[in-house]
């Protein structure tokens, strides 16, 4: 299963000898979090959250993180929304990302279907849910496959059809896997360290530094918060059209960017069969990964706010 991990390792081995810091072996950087447990589909994570206090008569914002992420990720904006908002604030590990447990399953569905069984011990339905990426199309499956607990759905930079961008991001798996990181360096050394090695298999740096919110040192040692080497063998789940039946009708909108292919026009009237109340907005010179790539200060919290009181009326 990984011989291709370990081609582009050797491929790429007389490129690293330049970069200070960095250990020509295979040793890795460990996954820290709950080992894999074993699961049948259909079988509840526990996942580890972060809930910020609200009031009770105002529907909740939940915040699902995107692929190899985690919920801090979205800190900055969940804070920003339960003060000005006064909205109870919902941020998620999915399974085997963060601080959730590992699992075999990472479907949609399965990743549906833990987030059902959260809200639901929480009390938070219905809900706004914002997504992005990996998260959105668990979010679409949540409201397709129960409609009545979202209050209305907002996906950031991602679709139900088939992403052709999504596989470029597995290629970073084989680098997460095979780099060492050599002595006791300070966080800002490991991330120049990591930084300068990833550049090797990913050139865009916003993903570069996307990533960065997974490595964490544990113990005197980095770790990725995130079993990717779990993720790279369901990659094929993550690649795949959802295949959820069913129709929301709830309020939706899809935020696309101008230099990302993961929501193309021409997946406009697909989407519009399944989520017949959404509209479509282009947010310009940003990639996919929005929250980092837009430089202005502030976007963060204006694209988290713009996503709860956008105007409905077509």
């Amino acid at each position: 299963m990984w011989q291709w991990a370990r081609n582009l390792w050797e491929s790429s081995r007389t490129q690293l000898s330049h970069i200070q810091g960095v250990g020509l072996s295979t040793a890795i950087l460990r996954s820290s979090g709950p080992r894999s447990v074993q699961s049948t589909r259909g079988h509840l994570f526990p996942l580890s959250y972060r809930l910020l206090d609200g009031q009770d008569t105002l529907p909740p914002v939940v915040f699902l993180h995107g692929l190899f992420s985690n919920k801090n990720i979205f800190q900055a904006e969940a804070e920003a929304l339960a003060k000005q908002t006064g909205r109870k604030v919902l941020t998620v590990d999915a399974k085997s990302h963060g601080e959730s447990p590992h699992s075999p399953d990472c479907s949609y569905e399965a990743m549906s279907t833990d987030l059902q069984a959260l809200l639901s011990k929480l009390g938070l339905s219905p809900c706004v849910l914002i997504r992005h990426s990996m998260g959105g199309k668990t979010a679409m499956a949540l409201a397709l496959q129960k409609p009545e607990l979202v209050e209305r759905l907002v996906s950031v930079d991602i679709s139900p059809l088939v992403a052709t961008d999504m596989p470029k991001i597995f290629k970073i798996v084989p680098a997460m896997k095979t780099i060492n990181i050599l002595g006791d360096v300070s966080n800002s050394e490991a991330f120049e360290i990591v930084d300068e090695y990833l550049k090797l298999f990913v050139k865009d740096s916003s993903i570069r530094q996307y990533l960065f919110n997974s490595l964490v040192r544990v113990n005197g040692q980095y770790e990725w918060k995130v079993n990717a080497e779990n993720l790279w063998q369901q990659q094929n789940s993550f690649l795949d059209s959802l295949q959820i039946q069913g129709i929301y009708h709830g309020p939706t909108l899809f935020l696309r960017s101008t230099n990302s292919s993961f929501i193309p026009p021409s997946h406009y009237p697909k989407i519009k069969l399944l989520f017949p109340e959404a509209q479509f907005q282009t947010l310009p010179d940003t990639g996919h990964i929005l929250h980092i790539k837009k430089p202005q200060e502030g976007f963060e919290y204006s694209l988290a706010y713009q996503c709860l009181f956008w105007n409905m009326v077509p």
